[in-house]
């Protein structure tokens, strides 16, 4: 299929399907999304050499996966991201270059990979509140996106992001509405950017509600099953034990339902749970209209395209101020909470 045919299949004009798939933003993001559905479906793909002829560019884009085991190479939510990204990446003609950068090194390894000519622009995920890799990025003058928000950086930047913080304060507060007031987080990483927004919508919400934040309440891992399961046994073993959870992902959540399991419990009775759900291809929340658990969701896929085509767009107009998405999570209404027990 040629870029023609395909323009004709979308009844639009060869120009404007170009431009949708590199990312100008003088196209609607509907249409772009239009254009890059149907270039999935019928198969089309440029070809990378002739286009890194005819645009002097490498048709490649950088992602980094730090090597401390605490960031995404462990993150069950990259592999879905990228996808979404990948799909983004091929109509347009582009390839995915894939970099584990050791943390000690960071500075130094970004530098080289921007001399290397192996890439036109990065994607910067895992950001923490004070991400000295933004800066680097913007003075070497390569273009890039970050997934996910630096808190702490002043200085305009483009990215895509998810409102952690309003997330899981909604979740806090239909808990509280339910009664409960011990209500366990367990959160990602301490130091993780997201991480630092659901804590703060979390204690935000328990303090609306009169309720003082308990530390001895929150944890901080990476977030897996065994980090779930562990958690909740430590803390159902206490005097005054959480009437309700609220956990980072998925995984998480089923952790914390054998541990509840376990101890004799049965969820939405006994003890409540809401949990962050990424919407992951191959870990999803029951079925379609019979959740497991009541969460807040984000379409991570939807979101890798998204910021895939933030992108091209800041690489096919360099000079263009930098894109900003803020996503709403979707609420879902599981059989995992109900009243706080008596």
């Amino acid at each position: 299929m040629t870029l023609r045919t395909l323009a004709e299949s979308l009844g639009l004009s060869p120009t404007t399907v170009s431009r949708a798939l590199n990312g100008y933003g003088d196209v609607a993001q509907e249409t772009r999304a239009r254009v890059q559905a149907e270039a999935r479906a019928q198969g089309y793909a440029p070809n990378p050499r002739a286009r890194s002829l005819a645009t002097g560019r490498a048709m490649a884009i950088g992602h980094v996966i730090p090597a401390d085991s605490r960031h995404e190479i462990v993150n069950p939510v990259f592999a879905d991201f990228i996808a979404g990204a990948g799909e983004t990446y091929a109509a347009a003609g582009y390839e995915i270059v894939l970099s584990v950068m050791p943390e000690g090194d960071e500075a130094e390894g970004y530098r080289r990979l921007a001399r290397s000519g192996r890439i036109d622009g990065l994607l910067l995920q895992a950001p923490r509140p004070a991400d000295r890799r933004i800066a680097l990025l913007a003075g070497l003058g390569l273009p890039f996106v970050v997934h996910g928000r630096a808190s702490e950086e002043a200085a305009p930047y483009g990215w895509l992001d998810m409102d952690n913080r309003r997330a899981f304060a909604r979740a806090t507060r239909h808990l509280t509405g339910l009664g409960h007031r011990r209500i366990a987080l367990l959160n990602g990483p301490e130091g993780m950017d997201f991480a630092t927004r659901r804590a703060a919508g979390h204690a935000a919400a328990l303090t609306e509600a009169g309720i003082a934040p308990d530390p001895a309440l929150v944890r901080h891992e990476p977030m897996t099953e065994f980090y779930g399961y562990t958690a909740a046994r430590e803390l159902t073993g206490l005097a005054a034990p959480p009437t309700a959870y609220l956990t980072s992902s998925l995984l998480i959540a089923v952790g914390v339902r054998r541990a509840v399991e376990e101890a004799g419990l049965r969820l939405g009775r006994d003890v409540s749970l809401v949990t962050h759900d990424d919407g992951l291809s191959y870990l999803p929340n029951g079925t379609p209209g019979r959740p497991l658990f009541t969460a807040t969701q984000a379409p991570v896929r939807e979101m890798g395209r998204e910021a895939a085509a933030m992108l091209l767009s800041a690489i096919a107009e360099p000079g263009r101020p930098p894109r900003t998405r803020l996503i709403e999570a979707e609420w879902v209404e599981g059989p995992s909470t109900g009243a706080a027990p008596r």
